[in-house]
């Protein structure tokens, strides 16, 4: 129907006769002649209607916004005067001969050009109109071009495409599964993956050495910016090879991906240990654009007088931090307050705070409500280890660990942006050797990242000291986003079982949950590992989206829910009656009753 889209045609087409096809986009009418901008997924081309071919005249008098023509007609230079720099095919029109209406539109539920003013929920109502716009457009063109480099690359080295089912068994992966019931199982339910994470271990003890798949995921979680309930992640898995061959082949890839599509070298790709940057950031995940860093001041808190500091700096259990902000003098009283309510969100109890107007005089160049409680040579030590400078603000942290990196953790990613502090560029980096298990808050160990990650010990010294294990995991790290993470897996029947121990998984359970998985491993199961990338986070981060839902063609709410096919929704008593389950009243039909 076409001869070439509409963002295609330049000056090298002057003279010929083409076909557009495409949805018009803006039409006006200027002293007897109409002007049709025609757009399609690769631009815009200006068409002219002129009055002299009258019947085609008429009906481009009838175009409306959004409706879908064919046009044929002669590409000619735009009068001088007449050229728009800011097209690529601003230098050109077509003189219309011929004109098709395909289909025509209702009034659009919003302009295209209008887009910023309107609801997300608005645009994910009516995504199909969404969809036209240039940006989505182009991110998704972006994201399907990425998807093509990471199948070549690793097709390039042996990688095999594996598809792994979506309908398989619940198991405990840290998020709680999206459950299917089964009509021909009765009472009993499959589950969605939240990763293909059992079946690629089992591809490589089957002995296909390398595998990867462009996976979609589930998990039944709450959202945010950059979490979806579906989603879908670049999954790899290799045999005979350890973390330093794993680590190379991704670093490769991602290396690639960026300088193909954005043409940047993102140059070395640091290494740092979880526990160093908990240390300097409070996070597993540190923006390294970021130049601020916490400093541990707890033992000169330890025998202060004011408790707010003395009482975690005592306790094994919490932290006592300074974070200094360079410039950070001039934040108003009522910025400061706002901070203090956003750490609030974390669970900090307050944020102290000293302002240095002056570092050569003393005290009396210092403002902040807590320095009277505070000895002088205290105040100084701490100004002296902050490395504090005329017109630096420090804010100071001090409560149980994990409070504290979250707080002022997100504190520092927050004031950084606020006031400048984020350098342009890149920051890639590598985190390892992080902790086995983490304790949740009755005081039982739970794995860090899932139970088939190899510690870097004997299963001996595993069971002596769990709490001080290492992983052999790593993830990879960009801007302070986690791009993806994996390790190196367990290929041995008796380290899988001492983890279980660990856990407390006995052996009853772990051969109801995990039986095909242990019976794989003692059938010859080589050494093996893997990561997963994001692939919605890796494109948001190259497209400088806002969220994952803005490179997602139809993307989930922040409730989970889908507005443009209104899913999730009801169904029929007869299907609910052929899966066996009958629905419990809610606490609102029973009051409408």
């Amino acid at each position: 129907m076409r001869s070439h889209y509409c963002g295609q045609l330049n000056e090298a087409h002057i003279g010929e006769t083409v076909s557009l096809c495409g949805w018009v986009h803006r039409r006006r009418d200027h002293g007897g002649v109409i002007f049709v901008d025609l757009r399609d997924r690769d631009g815009l081309s200006q068409v002219v209607f002129d009055p002299d071919r009258a019947e085609t005249f008429a009906l481009a008098e009838t175009l409306r916004n959004e409706f879908v023509v064919r046009v044929t007609g002669l590409v000619r230079a735009r009068p001088e005067g007449t050229v728009n720099p800011e097209l690529p095919t601003g230098g050109i029109e077509v003189l219309a001969h011929e004109l098709e209406v395909l289909s025509v539109a209702r009034t659009p539920a919003f302009q295209l050009d209008e887009h910023a003013s309107v609801s997300e929920d608005v645009r994910l109502r009516h995504r199909y109109i969404d969809l036209r716009r240039p940006e989505m457009i182009d991110r998704l063109r972006f994201r399907s071009k990425v998807s093509n480099t990471i199948r070549n690359f690793l097709d390039d080295n042996g990688f095999l495409d594996i598809e792994t089912p979506i309908l398989t068994r619940a198991t405990p992966e840290g998020a709680r599964d999206y459950l299917v019931p089964s009509r021909t199982h009765p009472g009993e339910f499959f589950a969605l993956p939240q990763s293909p994470q059992l079946f690629k271990q089992i591809l490589m003890v089957a002995g296909m050495d390398r595998y990867y798949q462009i996976a979609k995921c589930f998990r039944d979680e709450d959202l945010r910016a950059d979490r979806q309930p579906e989603f879908t992640q670049i999954d790899i898995e290799t045999s005979f090879m350890d973390e330093e061959g794993i680590m190379s082949i991704a670093e490769t890839m991602i290396r690639q991906i960026f300088q193909r599509h954005l043409g940047v070298d993102l140059g070395d790709f640091p290494r740092m240990t979880w526990t160093e940057a908990m240390r300097r950031f409070g996070s597993d995940k540190p923006d390294l654009r970021i130049d601020m860093e916490f400093t541990d001041i707890a033992d000169l808190m330890a025998g202060v007088d004011f408790k707010v500091f003395a009482g975690p700096a005592n306790d094994p259990q919490s932290r006592v931090v300074a974070l200094r902000v360079p410039g950070g003098a001039t934040l108003s009283r009522k910025e400061i307050d706002d901070y203090t309510r956003f750490v609030g969100i974390y669970g900090a109890k307050g944020l102290a705070w000293i302002k240095v107007n002056d570092i050569n005089a003393g005290l009396e160049g210092l403002q902040s409500p807590i320095i009277k409680f505070m000895p002088e040579d205290v105040v100084h030590k701490v100004l002296a280890r902050a490395q504090a400078t005329t017109g630096d603000i420090i804010f100071f942290g001090a409560d149980k660990i994990n409070v504290v990196n979250e707080a002022i953790g997100a504190l520092r990613l927050k004031v950084a942006a606020d006031t400048g502090l984020v350098r342009e560029g890149w920051a890639p980096l590598w985190v390892v050797d992080f902790p086995m298990f983490e304790t949740d808050k009755e005081g039982n160990l739970n794995s860090l990242h899932h139970p088939f990650t190899a510690p870097s010990c004997s299963p001996e010294e595993l069971r002596d000291s769990p709490a001080t294990a290492l992983s052999r995991a790593y993830d990879m790290v960009l801007n302070g986003t986690e791009l993806g993470g994996g390790s190196i897996r367990i290929n041995r029947p008796d380290m899988q079982q001492a983890v279980f121990e660990v856990l407390g998984i006995g052996e009853e359970e772990a051969q109801e949950k995990f039986g095909f998985l242990l019976n794989a491993l003692a059938s010859g199961c080589p050494p093996h590992g893997g990561l997963a990338f994001g692939l919605d986070r890796l494109i948001m981060l190259m497209t400088g989206a806002s969220s994952i839902r803005e490179v997602i063609a139809f993307p989930k709410t922040q409730s989970a829910a889908c507005p443009l096919t209104d899913a999730p929704g009801p169904v029929s008593t007869k299907q609910l009656r052929e899966l066996n389950i009958r629905l419990r009243e809610t606490q609102q039909q029973a009051q409408q009753s």
